[in-house]
C-alpha cells in the first residue's frame, strides 16, 4: 500500500475512528520500543483512550514510574534543556529561516556585484544604479579581488611560505 498525505480532521465514523486509533497506538508503541532497543534511551508512554476506562501504560507501570522518577531527578536546567512549547518552536524556526534569508540575500548581492564588476570590465560602463551604497559595495568587492590577486602574485614570486 502506498503512503499518502493524511488529512488531519476529526473522523466522524465511530468504527473507522476506533480502527485508526488502534493502528496509530500500535505504531506509537512500536516507535517507543524501537527507541529503547536501537538507541538505548528509556522511554514510556501513557495513553488515555475513550474506548478503555484504564489508561494503557508502556512498557509497564513500574517501568513508567522509573522513567518519570529518572526525569524528575534530573537537574532543572537539564530537564528543560530541549523542551519547547508550540510558540517557542515556531519562533526558533522563524529565527533560523530569517538567518538563512539574510545569508542568501548577502550571497545574491555579492553575486550581482561580481557580475556588475565583470560587466564593467568588459563593456566599460557601470550599469548599476549609482547609489552610494552600491558604489561602496562594488569598491569593497574590487578591493577584495585586488588583495586576493596581490597575495597570489606574492606567493608565485616566492615571497611567502603560504601555498595557493
Amino acid at each position: 500500500m502506498t503512503r499518502r498525505k493524511v488529512k488531519l480532521a476529526f473522523i466522524v465514523n465511530n468504527s473507522s475512528r476506533k480502527t485508526t486509533y488502534k493502528k496509530r497506538k500500535r505504531g506509537l508503541l512500536k516507535k517507543a520500543h524501537e527507541i529503547l532497543t536501537l538507541c538505548g534511551i528509556y522511554a514510556g508512554a501513557i495513553i488515555y483512550s475513550p474506548y478503555d476506562p484504564t489508561p494503557e501504560v508502556w512498557p509497564t507501570v513500574e517501568g513508567m514510574k522509573q522513567v518519570i522518577t529518572t526525569f524528575r531527578n534530573l537537574p532543572e536546567i537539564d530537564r528543560h534543556n530541549n523542551m519547547f512549547n508550540q510558540q517557542e518552536f515556531v519562533q526558533q524556526r522563524i529565527t533560523k529561516a530569517d538567518k538563512l534569508l539574510l545569508k542568501k540575500k548577502k550571497d545574491n548581492r555579492e553575486v550581482n556585484l561580481t557580475e556588475d564588476m565583470y560587466r564593467f570590465l568588459q563593456i566599460g560602463q557601470l550599469t548599476i544604479p549609482a547609489g552610494a551604497r552600491d558604489l561602496n559595495d562594488l569598491g569593497y568587492l574590487v578591493d577584495q579581488y585586488l588583495n586576493s590577486l596581490n597575495r597570489r602574485i606574492q606567493i608565485l614570486k616566492g615571497g611567502s611560505d603560504v601555498e595557493i
